[in-house]
């Protein structure tokens, strides 16, 4: 996907403070036919997104004047956009950090170009599916304490609000519509992220564990090498 709901072409925001690496990753998005603006530090990456409401950021976490964890908390308050973080450390807090706040997607440096590019189609094709989604009057469910209205986006845990990013909603919903069932890594990533490799393997995990924060470690069962379950008469506490 190119363009954006209203059928223009899709328009990106490149967030990174390496000019080469932010004239890089503009570049290819541009010859692959999307419209690109771009930032080098914080302040100017929160004044280009009201500037030019892209349809969806590339945000590096390391920044001048302020990080990217403070440029995805603003944003998202401002206006709920798919978010691809990129960092050069593989720091598990941050990326917790930035999924928990609202980034669907991340990459560590280096990374290849169509890499990036396959993540960004990927991300505005889920936006494209949510928004069909949204069309369509679905049932709230309910199991093991937690309940999820899909047509609200509304999700409480032993009858408390919990707030869930729009991806951990997703990927709360494709577990819990078959609770006890072991869900495959490779159709959670097909639904949740739109993938049909396993390339994306590292943020469903770390997605997992930022749910598993928010509505209970041991709701959500792993099975080593093959995926994840819901667990709805599994209680809060230590993760099995």
């Amino acid at each position: 996907m190119t363009t954006s709901p209203t059928g223009s072409a899709a328009h990106i925001l490149v967030v990174e403070d390496d000019a080469v690496i932010n004239a890089a990753l503009s570049d290819r998005l541009r010859a692959e036919g999307f419209d690109v603006s771009t930032a080098m530090d914080g302040p100017a990456a929160v004044a280009a997104f009201h500037e030019h409401e892209p349809d969806l950021v590339v945000l590096d976490i390391m920044l001048p004047g302020f990080d990217g964890l403070e440029v995805c908390r603003r944003i998202q308050a401002e206006r709920p956009v798919p978010v691809l973080m990129v960092t050069a450390r593989d720091d598990e807090t941050d990326i917790l950090v930035g999924l928990g706040i609202g980034a669907d997607d991340y990459l560590t440096k280096p990374f290849r170009m169509r890499e990036v590019v396959a993540r960004v189609r990927a991300l505005l094709r889920r936006v494209e599916r949510a928004a069909e989604l949204a069309r369509m009057s679905r049932s709230a469910r309910t199991a093991g304490g937690v309940s999820l209205d899909p047509d609200t986006h509304i999700v409480t845990v032993d009858g408390e609000s919990v707030h869930l990013t729009p991806t951990e909603f997703d990927l709360l919903d494709a577990l819990i519509s078959r609770p006890g069932v072991v869900r495959r890594r490779e159709e959670l990533l097909a639904e949740v992220w739109g993938w049909n490799d396993d390339l994306g393997s590292r943020t469903l995990d770390s997605h997992i564990k930022t749910v598993r924060a928010k509505v209970g470690s041991r709701r959500i069962r792993t099975v080593h090498g093959v995926g994840y379950a819901f667990e709805p008469a599994e209680a809060d506490g230590a993760q099995s």
